[in-house]
């Protein structure tokens, strides 16, 4: 295994001490700064020269959806029984990690469907507080794409897709707030990583983070969850968001593949070393660790066992499902000395590389467009 100390501050990448050593120290902060020093960009060329980002901005167009009236908001939802009728209809995949673990001389030798149901409702609030602060952090990155990148097509998409997000992080609020029960700070994994990408002034360093990265994850988060989720209102919320998504990965895929042509050797391996410093912070933020930490649960003992779940690995490789593929078309995964490529064999994920790309794969997920065709 490679030494990571370089890249992620540890040796090893599986290294759950200091994993568990990363934690929020301003949970209670409501306001979060981080510097930055990007050149905004004019550009006086307004000739549409790049026909594929033509088409998805037309796409964008026809494909907005009112967040506040297009959701079927009147729908009642009971956490718990919510909770219940997922683990039924997903076989305990739900939440309910115990199933096919050997519990006994842990703290869960002693629980209750009572405990089952409130770490159930509890991590049912901390997904969704997480794809709620993921989505700010897309909003405030897309926003430094109008800015920061030189072609007018592209800033032309840009500037749906800042309404995408804010829409986004609208409808996620307003579910914690009027159908969950409380919200989570956003958790120190992921904090870091759009620290990380707001931060660079690199116009194609915040694409490859949010729209190539943290964007193909929550794509593949969201489509793992409307297939396990009972809840129809969040079903169909998920299903209105993952048609925004898959435009603003393809957006990404699209505006990279012609940039990383100029680019050098040494140019790329730093793209490649940034995905994978992205990949893993990703990976180590759906361990909950703050969920364990409320309900009084040892950290270190509980995330041994979620690691250990036997649906567990599947889940955590099915995330990358959409990254792969579009770093591969990127030309990521072989460049150079084929960097990345061991890196997501490490990981796990390198399987999903023949999967497929996000760059039309919008046109089949866009919902709004099936809903006008039915009506």
């Amino acid at each position: 295994m490679s030494d990571f100390s370089d890249l992620i501050g540890r040796a090893d990448i599986n290294d759950l001490e200091a994993i568990l050593s990363i934690t929020n120290t301003e949970a209670d902060a409501v306001i979060h700064a981080v510097s930055s020093n990007p050149d905004a960009l004019f550009s006086w060329d307004y000739e549409r020269s790049r026909p594929a980002l033509v088409k998805l901005y037309e796409k964008a167009k026809t494909s907005q959806w009112n967040g506040e009236t297009d959701l079927p908001w009147d729908t009642d939802v009971d956490q718990e029984k919510v909770v219940l009728a997922n683990a039924t209809a997903n076989a305990g995949a739900d939440g309910m990690f115990g199933a096919g673990l050997d519990l006994s001389d842990t703290p869960f030798a002693k629980w209750g469907d009572k405990q089952w149901i409130e770490f159930g409702v509890e991590s049912q609030n901390w997904t969704l507080s997480q794809f709620m602060h993921g989505e700010q952090g897309a909003l405030i990155c897309t926003a430094r794409v109008v800015e920061t990148v030189p072609w007018i097509d592209a800033k032309y998409y840009g500037a749906t897709q800042v309404m995408d997000e804010a829409r986004h992080v609208e409808v996620f609020a307003k579910y914690l707030d009027t159908k969950l029960s409380g919200h989570y700070p956003i958790n120190a994994h992921l904090r870091m990583l759009l620290d990380d990408i707001i931060s660079d002034s690199r116009w194609d360093m915040t694409y490859l983070g949010m729209q190539i990265m943290v964007e193909g994850l929550a794509l593949a988060a969201f489509g793992f969850m409307h297939q396990m989720t009972t809840e129809p209102l969040l079903k169909k919320l998920l299903r209105y968001v993952m048609s925004d998504e898959a435009r603003h990965v393809a957006f990404g895929v699209l505006s990279l593949k012609e940039y990383y042509t100029q680019l050098s050797g040494a140019e790329i391996r730093e793209r490649q070393e940034f995905a994978f410093e992205a990949a893993v912070r990703m990976r180590d933020r759906f361990l909950q660790q703050e969920v364990w930490e409320r309900m009084g649960v040892d950290v270190k003992q509980a995330v041994k066992l979620v690691m250990q779940a036997p649906d567990r690995a599947v889940f955590q490789s099915l995330l990358f499902s959409k990254i792969v593929p579009n770093c591969k078309k990127l030309g990521l995964l072989d460049a150079g000395d084929g960097w990345l490529r061991e890196r997501f064999t490490e990981l796990g994920v390198i399987q999903f590389e023949d999967w497929a790309d996000t760059s039309e794969e919008y046109l089949a997920l866009d919902e709004v467009a099936s809903d006008r065709a039915v009506a």
